[in-house]
């Protein structure tokens, strides 16, 4: 009696759903098959090791997947797409839904949006009076260790969204997620500058790889 093939990890997700499958596994299904010497399966485990995990490795740009031998132009575009995907995903369910009302949805879609990036960003999400999201906007760009954020900038475009609130958010790409004094000085003078055109500063998120931190949550806002 011949032993039985194992499971191919497309026929295993069919059988007993995504969730039994390792990371590398569930890649290697998105990848479809490997490179020279290395099977899809292993494929994908040598990439999450490169990377430092999912969030790296789904976090990175073209550039830098398509540097990675074998890779390629269409496995490359398949983990950018997937990357895509979880993100708009996200922006889905806070137009929608009340984003007082999730504050860890808030804080994944921010993660997505600015975690990865290798220098500081700042971003306002526009909502409405139901605090659903009209919108999100870059604000500013800067270096490793500051932006430029003005306040008069975010509230034009928030007269313009006709927003009722915004949440502010940007990230520290050092990886430490403990606001500044100067994050804290601009949180007060923009809650300050927005009450003079009724809209509300709902919180401001300080996003690393790993996670954001919500100043209203901390009492700071």
């Amino acid at each position: 009696m011949s032993r039985q093939e194992p499971e191919r990890p497309r026929e295993r997700l069919l059988a007993h759903g995504a969730h039994i499958l390792t990371s590398p596994e569930l890649l290697a299904i998105v990848l479809r098959t490997g490179i020279k010497g290395c099977d899809a399966v292993s494929l994908g485990r040598r990439l999450i090791e490169r990377f430092d995990g999912l969030r790296g490795l789904l976090s990175a740009d073209a550039q830098t997947l398509l540097a990675i031998p074998g890779l390629g132009v269409a496995k490359t575009c398949e983990l950018l797409a997937i990357n895509e995907l979880n993100r708009r995903a996200l922006e889905e369910g806070l137009k929608t839904g009340h984003a007082l009302n999730q504050p860890q949805h808030v804080k994944h879609y921010c993660t997505a949006k600015l975690g990865h990036l290798p220098v500081e960003h700042c971003m306002a999400l526009y909502l409405d009076s139901q605090f659903r999201l009209i919108t999100t906007e870059e604000i500013s760009r800067g270096t490793l260790t500051q932006a430029s954020v003005y306040p008069r900038e975010i509230i034009k475009a928030g007269l313009k969204h006709h927003a009722a609130a915004l949440i502010l958010a940007h990230n520290h790409p050092s990886g430490l997620a403990e606001p500044s004094e100067a994050d804290l000085t601009l949180t007060r003078h923009l809650k300050k500058a927005l009450a003079l055109v009724d809209i509300r500063l709902l919180d401001h998120l300080i996003v690393t790889g790993t996670g954001a931190v919500s100043l209203a949550e901390r009492g700071q806002l």
